[in-house]
């Protein structure tokens, strides 16, 4: 299988990378940005480790190369903020990934290839792909909230000392300001996890806020997020490579699950070779339901100002 990573030079896309050719899974790796002595230089790095892990071909390339891609994944665009939500970028970042598209789209790309969608703001951007592009839903896939479940099941781990493998716990709707905690279906080793001792109402607040910040902590400590969005990317990647099957919280135009249509946002998502499978209604609270009715509603409104 061939990924090429669209803004590969930056911190996000060369994480995604490494984390790609450290699982041997996919066959090969692109490197394209617009600093193209950047992607040359971080594909020869990663090269230089392809007799050590992964075995890959691993390289820097561009459009034209990249037109036989199995998955096109895009993390190419500006860096937020300390202070700024993701959906404050989509002045600045809209215009960047339309052109990407049309470059894409100029050089050609298989009828059955995948569009795997990074840049924030992830939901709005994944809906304007698979509406410039043409292509069926099933077909583009943004990151949303994997990268925010990843965090609250490891904060939920570290504070209740539990293993951060056997925590299940959700985040939907939006990867941004209105993203909702599923608690409803929360598990630790096929427990509910609100039995587990410690697991309070105050518990459960505290940890969500600081899930919903976390992204704006490691900017402020670090200058921007890196290794644990490299290994969702890569889960992501290799539900498909494999054809695993898995029920992810990606971000895809809503069919009809919780009366949600023609919105880009996270549901529990069947994810294989082909695309997103399907969409998996999983019953929520009251509330739950109603906070991601308020995402998608947020969602949609931004949306329309950029259509």
């Amino acid at each position: 299988m061939k990924v090429s990573i669209i803004g590969g030079g930056g911190r996000v896309g060369s994480n995604a990378a490494f984390a790609l050719q450290c699982a041997g899974i996919v066959s090969e790796i692109q490197i394209l940005d617009a600093n193209a002595d950047l992607a040359a230089g971080e594909a020869l790095d990663l090269m230089h480790g392809s007799s050590v892990v992964g075995g890959q071909r691993i390289y820097a390339g561009d459009y034209a190369l990249a037109k036989d891609s199995d998955i096109f994944v895009i993390t190419a665009g500006l860096r937020r903020k300390p202070d700024e939500s993701r959906l404050d970028l989509i002045n600045r970042n809209v215009a960047l990934f339309t052109q990407i598209l049309a470059d894409i789209a100029k050089a050609g790309f298989r009828k059955d290839a995948l569009v795997f969608v990074v840049s924030n703001p992830v939901d709005i951007l994944t809906q304007l792909a698979a509406a410039k592009l043409g292509l069926p839903w099933k077909q583009v896939i943004g990151l949303g909230t994997m990268l925010d479940t990843a965090r609250f099941r490891s904060l939920i781990a570290q504070d209740l000392k539990l293993s951060p493998t056997q925590v299940e716990a959700l985040i939907l709707g939006e990867h941004g300001d209105t993203m909702i905690p599923v608690w409803s279906s929360a598990g630790y080793a096929g427990l509910p996890l609100t039995k587990v001792a410690g697991c309070t109402a105050a518990f459960q607040n505290q940890i969500f806020e600081r899930t919903k910040g976390s992204g704006a902590e490691v900017i402020r400590r670090k200058g921007g997020a890196g290794w644990a969005v490299g290994l969702t990317i890569a889960e992501v990647v290799h539900a498909i490579a494999l054809d695993r099957r898995t029920v992810l919280p990606v971000s895809t135009v809503q069919q009809g699950a919780y009366g949600l249509r023609n919105v880009a946002l996270s549901v529990p998502t069947l994810v294989g070779r082909t695309g997103a499978l399907a969409h998996i209604e999983i019953e929520l609270w009251p509330k739950e339901l109603q906070g991601l009715q308020s995402s998608a509603k947020a969602l949609q409104d931004t949306y329309a100002k950029v259509t």
